[in-house]
């Protein structure tokens, strides 16, 4: 996880991130609410028995998003590093070398490190965990086509990793239009045994059928939300292992609250959830307790 400097509203991704709004508060202010909602979020997750690597930003490099690491690097059981190309160019400096020595010093194994990022001089992007959705255990990768999660190269990806890709569009209502929403992850949470989706957000009925018997082949449990929660950031959610192997659905704050008494029965059906607030990061940032852990799979030395 990577701690905010200078975390504030991009205005280079606000063009297609919708969820993004406006406060009117100055930027100083806003980074220090990220950094408290941050710092509880942390302790919280280590409260818990999680294992958290905290890095922090640098802020000569201006990087309004780095609290949202998991868009441009992605961590594998074979030791394999995955690098992303991203669609805003003040991103792509969060691309940091020095990460990979952190973990390697936290005693993880590093064996190869695959690179897309020269697809950014076509203009073509794949934004790591936030533009696939995978299902490690049942080797497949679900990703919702958008301006930021390019087809070719999410079935490079597929074959690169081995997975069989499940391809759709997720659409949400802004001022009156069905746009693609920009990352897969904001409407769909995959878990071991489970997955939170909103299934109104697919239009095309096939499509839907489709990611619904995937799911249903794997004998996961589908929770559907609603847009209204999905604008909360209930899909925004990611399973963890804690102390003595515990899992944990990790949610905001706000995505907790949103979730009716059946669909939180549910998911406690299968693990115990954790939340936390982080109201600034979500209005400003437009992402959530998801996009702010990079899961480290790699092995151990």
């Amino acid at each position: 996880m990577i701690r905010p400097v200078a975390f504030r509203m991009n205005e280079q991704t606000a063009v297609n991130n919708y969820f993004q709004e406006d406060l009117d508060l100055k930027n100083t202010e806003i980074n220090q609410k990220a950094q408290q909602e941050f710092d509880a979020f942390v302790q919280e997750l280590r409260n818990h028995g999680v294992h958290v690597v905290v890095v922090d930003d640098i802020k000569e490099q201006d990087t309004p998003d780095s609290i949202f690491p998991n868009n441009w690097v992605s961590f594998h059981e074979d030791g394999t590093v995955c690098v992303y190309p991203m669609f805003a160019e003040n991103r792509r400096k969060e691309r940091r070398e020095d990460i990979l020595d952190i973990l390697e010093q936290q005693g993880f194994a590093i064996n190869n490190v695959m690179d897309y990022t020269e697809a950014e001089e076509e203009g073509v992007f794949l934004e790591g965990t936030g533009s696939i959705l995978l299902d490690r255990v049942n080797q497949k990768a679900y990703c919702a086509l958008s301006e930021r999660a390019h087809e070719e190269l999410f079935i490079e990806f597929c074959e690169d990793f081995d997975c069989f890709p499940v391809i759709f569009t997720a659409n949400q209502t802004v001022d009156g239009q069905r746009l693609p929403i920009y990352h897969t992850n904001v409407m769909m949470a995959m878990a071991e045994t489970f997955a939170v989706i909103c299934l109104a957000t697919i239009d095309d009925k096939k499509e839907r059928k489709n990611v619904v018997d995937h799911l249903k082949m794997d004998g996961k449990e589908i929770i559907d939300i609603t847009e209204e929660q999905m604008y909360h950031f209930a899909g925004n959610m990611l399973q963890v292992i804690g102390a003595n192997d515990q899992r944990f659905m990790v949610m905001s704050s706000a995505a907790y609250n949103s979730l009716r008494d059946n669909q939180i029965k549910t998911i406690e059906k299968h693990c115990a959830i954790i939340h936390s607030p982080l109201d600034t990061i979500e209005t400003c940032g437009g992402g959530s307790a998801r996009c702010m852990m990079a899961e480290v799979f790699l092995p151990k030395k």
